[in-house]
């Protein structure tokens, strides 16, 4: 199992997401998280074929698409935190933290 932590900022909430491994084509993708839109996913992503989720472009991707229809801010990282962590669950990437860092205005 692959788990990511996810701390989204401004909101003040924080997810984690587990991913698992079935077979050679399907993950299963939990969020737990005290967000409600967040949790959502939940209910339409659960067990995925990977490969119609993750090496897609954006619009045609399973997980977007469901984060189009259950987030109401788009800059929330929990889709991408998910299509990551799937990836290092299968074995297409590592294990690589991502970071977004605001820098000081010179």
């Amino acid at each position: 199992m692959t788990k990511v932590r996810v701390f989204a900022g401004a909101c003040g909430f924080t997810s984690v997401v587990k991913v698992q491994a079935l077979d050679g084509r399907r993950v299963e993708v939990q969020i737990v998280t005290a967000c409600t839109m967040a949790r959502s996913l939940n209910e339409e992503l659960g067990i995925i074929e990977w490969k119609k989720g993750v090496f897609n472009k954006f619009c045609d991707s399973t997980i977007y698409q469901a984060a189009h229809r259950k987030l109401k801010h788009t800059d929330c990282p929990v889709p991408v935190a998910i299509m990551k962590a799937i990836q290092a669950e299968i074995g297409a990437a590592v294990p690589k933290d991502v970071t977004i860092k605001f820098e000081e205005n010179d």
